[in-house]
């Protein structure tokens, strides 16, 4: 084939040949979804219901749930669908779409990510000017931009991802449509123009990692000044989720997409590709849950009202 216009589609990398290996590959992320879904869905509920959680905070939060949900109903539902079917089929515009709303929702939120690190910030470092620095105004801007920034960064891998002729046949080694793959299929000559994109990227990503830790060193800093040992923990309590969830994104995604080639094999990808992709819509809610008193409580009212609804 001479360029991407004339290719039809892609076929997807199957977790396995054997049919009952697929339909338990479907189970598994059947219940990993349905986990996901109903986690996320609860904090959104949580939060919006309950006044008391309507702080900058938890409205960063919120926007964590939301684009939890749509990047692991991006990929899975497709997955689930070709192991079902046993289609490994997918358009070229079906591939364009998933790329683009994947990457979409993935880097917003890794931008929400590092908004909420500055939160953090402001919050023990800087308690006496929280109001002013994140005023509903400010959350609301940040958050815009966040979602903004996302949908560019797609809007621009996508577009130059998919711009480039395909001269290495239509097997994508992924199980949805990633861009080391897809590249991995252009004519060699063509393929620099989106690497050099992906490198300036990295620089982009590297530069909010590095605000995130920056953020957290003056965060452990001032809480170790604490005096209190109730009021380090309340402030440990705040931040260790985020981090955890931040080192979990960062390490599998960066790793991911920064690999050398030359350690680059199917079952590697496809593991790295579940834990950055799969694993954190589903395990954030849990890590944010664990030691949030003030959500627990929330998620418990709401628990109680489902069980035992007025009459």
């Amino acid at each position: 084939m001479s360029n991407s216009s004339s290719f039809d589609g892609f076929l997807l990398l199957p977790f396995s040949d054997t049919r009952e290996l697929q339909l338990l590959h479907f189970l598994i992320f059947l219940a990993i979804y349905l986990a996901a879904l109903l986690a996320n869905s609860l904090i959104i509920t949580a939060i919006v219901c309950d006044h008391h959680l309507h702080t900058p905070m938890y409205f960063f939060l919120l926007n964590l749930s939301i684009l939890d949900l749509g990047s692991i109903s991006t990929i899975v539902p497709r997955s689930m669908a070709s192991s079902l079917w046993n289609n490994r089929a997918i358009s070229y515009v079906g591939c364009a779409a998933q790329m683009f709303v994947f990457l979409f929702f993935i880097s917003a939120e890794y931008f929400v990510l590092t908004v909420m690190a500055y939160d953090r910030y402001v919050a023990i470092c800087r308690p006496l000017h929280y109001g002013t620095l994140l005023g509903s105004r400010a959350c609301v801007k940040m958050a815009a931009v966040a979602w903004a920034s996302g949908f560019l960064y797609a809007l621009l891998h996508t577009g130059n991802t998919f711009s480039i002729p395909l001269c290495q046949g239509n097997k994508v080694e992924q199980f949805f449509c990633e861009i080391p793959h897809i590249l991995k299929l252009s004519c060699s000559h063509f393929y620099l123009r989106e690497v050099g994109l992906i490198v300036f990227s990295a620089c982009l990503a590297f530069g909010c990692f590095l605000f995130i830790v920056v953020s957290y060193v003056q965060i452990f800093r001032a809480v170790l000044r604490i005096p209190s040992e109730q009021g380090r923990h309340k402030a440990f309590s705040m931040c260790l989720p985020h981090l955890v969830v931040v080192s979990l994104f960062v390490s599998t995604a960066g790793f991911a997409y920064l690999k050398p080639p030359s350690i680059s094999s199917p079952p590697l990808d496809l593991t790295l590709a579940v834990l950055y992709s799969v694993l954190p819509p589903t395990v954030n809610p849990l890590i944010y849950s664990l030691r949030n008193k003030e959500l627990k409580e929330a998620l418990r009212k709401i628990l109680h009202c489902v069980q035992y609804p007025k009459q």
